[in-house]
């Protein structure tokens, strides 16, 4: 179903009866990753799933955002929906904005479950910065007449260079640059409240360590390892993920 939230159309499912479990998913997914997790939840929680605008149904957003124009975007869902969350999920990307949310005090929740989350290492400081005067540039030169005949070339190679996550984010590559060059490491920190943490033993997007680094920054946190797993541990061990999440609840 959609809805209007500033002034974007925004795709979400709603399912299920209870107290409400909203969740967010991560970087160039859409609500449907959390397919495998509903039916476990579905008879004691109302289920809610955004695509978030640039992904899956939703609207484009109007313009290049950041994490905090995310974080506004989630909260004025909720206060759309006149939404009391119970349990807030975020996974990899998804999970970046509860994090931001959350120590912010502009999203609220009685439990949060971060799977497989990002956000709390610069891993790549040089990178980074290589993404953004990357981009700049790539602007630049195929405004030249010159250029534009060799555009889809250029294009090409300078995608392999700086990696796929550029090269997938499309008209999302400028809000993608200043996405990830926020480190959540001081708002993880500011979190006082019992966070559930969800990873996959073989993640290679977002490693264990960098799971063990979050867990170690919210003093309230517990980490849960699921082995072979990878970055998307609820779609392929959804009942475990499942149970764990029941556990933490009770």
């Amino acid at each position: 179903m959609k809805i209007i939230i500033q002034n974007i159309a925004t795709e979400y499912r709603d399912e299920g009866s209870g107290p409400v479990m909203l969740l967010l998913h991560g970087w160039q997914d859409n609500n449907h990753t959390f397919d495998a997790l509903v039916p476990y939840f579905f008879h004691t929680h109302r289920m809610i799933r955004i695509d978030l605008p640039g992904f899956g149904q939703s609207e484009m957003p109007p313009a290049s955002w950041n994490l905090d124009d995310c974080v506004r975007f989630v909260a004025a869902f909720i206060d759309k929906l006149n939404l009391a969350v119970a349990v807030l999920v975020g996974h990899s990307f998804g999970g970046r904005i509860v994090i931001k949310g959350i120590a912010d005090k502009k999203l609220h929740a009685d439990a949060v479950v971060l799977i497989a989350s990002a956000g709390v290492a610069l891993r790549h400081p040089a990178r980074t910065l290589f993404f953004a005067v990357g981009a700049m540039a790539w602007r630049m030169i195929t405004a030249i007449p010159l250029f534009r005949f060799w555009k889809e070339t250029i294009r090409k190679k300078l995608y392999r260079m700086i990696g796929s996550d550029y090269a997938d984010a499309g008209a999302l590559s400028d809000t993608f640059v200043r996405i990830i060059a926020e480190d959540v490491s001081a708002s993880a920190r500011m979190i006082e409240m019992s966070v559930l943490l969800i990873w996959g033993a073989d993640d290679t997007q977002t490693p264990l360590a960098e799971g063990r680094r979050l867990s170690s920054l919210i003093s309230q946190s517990t980490l849960r390892v699921i082995n072979k797993a990878g970055h998307f541990v609820h779609k392929e061990h959804p009942r475990e993920v499942a149970r764990i999440i029941k556990e933490y609840m009770a």
